[in-house]
């Protein structure tokens, strides 16, 4: 069987565990040549190209001649890498956003002034307390603290003054 009769013999026509391992001899060095160009990483390209040839190996019985199959490969290789892309920039914008988000931690002196904070806190009503714990200790923003209260960003922002109003007050007049 020469090269030009290799080509043009369907895929389906050998049992697909032989027809996919034979596939995977032939065209993974090319992809993964491919992928290690496109990443300029090793471990992340071999990743591609197991994940490439999993998906592809679902469609093996679509793919009507072993030409279309390096196409396929290619096709599919490619789109997995710009979907690491994607997901990178959306980690990484993510992170910095979050970095930006953080506040100070508020340290206090003596455990006196950890038990004073706590009781005041125990003290206020239970929305306040809530309001003040979701944005200064679970540090979300006013956005994500009124989503998980349910209630508008408004409504948190005054549980938030009233509520530091109040722990200003029982603690003397300073930073809570």
């Amino acid at each position: 069987m020469g090269p030009a009769t290799v080509t043009t013999e369907t895929v389906t026509d050998q049992a697909p565990e032989r027809g996919l391992e034979e596939l995977y001899l032939r065209h993974a060095p090319a992809a993964l040549r491919l992928a290690y160009f496109l990443t300029g990483d090793l471990q992340i390209a071999e990743d591609l190209v197991q994940d490439a040839f999993v998906r592809l190996a679902a469609r093996l019985a679509h793919v009507r001649h072993r030409d279309a199959f390096e196409t396929y490969l290619r096709r599919t290789v490619t789109n997995l890498f710009l979907s690491h892309l994607r997901r990178l920039r959306l980690e990484r914008t993510e992170l910095a956003r979050q970095r930006s988000e953080r506040r100070p931690m508020i340290v206090l002196e003596d455990g006196s002034d950890r038990d004073e904070l706590r009781r005041a806190l125990r003290a206020l009503p239970e929305r306040q307390r809530a309001a003040i714990v979701l944005r200064f200790y679970e540090d979300l923003s006013e956005r994500e603290t009124a989503d998980v209260m349910r209630c508008s960003v408004r409504a948190v922002n005054s549980l938030v003054v009233r509520a530091m109003a109040t722990l200003r007050a029982q603690m003397g007049g300073g930073e809570p």
